[in-house]
């Protein structure tokens, strides 16, 4: 993509996240993220797509640094971030990037009040003027739709849909520049999603807000996205604007995610005819090397050089 470098805020570069476990003969490593790059512009909703243990929350995660990377680069707004770890660069994520976590049970202290839950990133920035917390902790709720008279009670008290309001209240009260969302509707309903879905909308409206959003629903993800990223395996298969991903997928693992929606019409539903993925008919020699390769403007594939003239061809065809 030919983006300019001032409206970039997110740049990550062949990024590698792996895990070791055991000892000896029987130390195994898992390339969780095996390879990544992507870029996220200012203001943008970056959608990243993928069946369960691809490998993109341990990305989002590995980008505002619960986990340390094994290798390559993450530059945020023009300050490498994968470095590392001091209290410095931790007071910077602090301040610049905040997550919206997948389980909204798990992800919230039930020892602690909404209050002390919301305003526990104000204290990591230093902020002790009690009247001010409560005030933007006050502000914070009214933005996600909850009054200030939660502030007292305690997680258990609320419903699925709210408890993931409160976390994108913690989010948001630092005033961060980004918020990576890992999976936030996938526990709710599906009338709730919507209403979370809206109210993340809004907030990016309102607060100019950039959004790494991660989710197995590609029809969540199209309507949500900018720019969608499909992963499989730890790697990025597809990349593209979202309609172009959707309306014309190349890559055969992204066309099986697309066959999986259910069509909301019944007689659509009898018609719709399912694509399996199955990875062992992509031999690759090793010789031959994967990269993303442009195939139009705003849409790049994980392709081999043999594959890449079959790629262009379809897309050709389909513009």
């Amino acid at each position: 993509m030919n983006n300019n470098e001032h409206d970039i805020l997110l740049d990550v570069k062949d990024l590698h996240t792996h895990f070791t476990s055991g000892y000896g003969k029987n130390k195994v490593t898992v390339k969780a993220v095996n390879g990544v790059s992507f870029q996220v512009k200012k203001g943008e909703t970056f959608g990243l797509v993928g069946e369960s243990g691809c490998g993109k929350t341990t990305l989002g995660r590995t980008i505002i640094r619960l986990y340390n990377p094994t290798s390559g680069e993450v530059v945020f707004n023009g300050k490498t971030i994968s470095g590392k770890k001091d209290g410095e660069l931790q007071k910077f994520l602090t301040s610049n990037i905040a997550m919206v976590f997948q389980d909204p049970i798990a992800s919230l202290n039930p020892r602690m009040t909404v209050q002390e839950i919301i305003a526990e990133g104000l204290k990591i920035k230093g902020i002790k003027d009690e009247a001010a917390v409560q005030r933007m902790v006050e502000e914070s709720l009214y933005r996600v739709g909850l009054l200030p008279e939660h502030a007292t009670r305690y997680p258990h008290e609320f419903s699925g849909g709210q408890r993931q309001r409160i976390g994108i209240a913690r989010a948001l009260i630092v005033k961060p520049t980004m918020v990576i969302a890992d999976e936030p509707i996938s526990a709710l309903d599906v009338s709730i999603q919507a209403q979370v879905i809206n109210v993340l909308n809004d907030l990016k409206k309102e607060m100019g807000l950039t959004i790494l959003f991660i989710a197995h629903d590609l029809s969540v993800v199209k309507y949500f996205s900018d720019t969608i990223g499909v992963m499989y395996r730890g790697r990025i298969v597809e990349m593209g604007e979202a309609d172009k991903v959707y309306r014309n997928p190349l890559h055969p693992y992204t066309k099986s995610l697309i066959s999986s929606i259910p069509l909301p019409n019944p007689h659509g539903e009898k018609r719709r005819v399912r694509i399996s993925y199955d990875p062992s008919l992509y031999h690759y020699d090793a010789a031959e090397k994967l990269q993303m390769r442009p195939v139009e403007e705003g849409h790049s594939i994980l392709c081999t050089e043999s594959e890449y003239a079959g790629y262009l061809e379809q897309a050709k065809a389909f513009s």
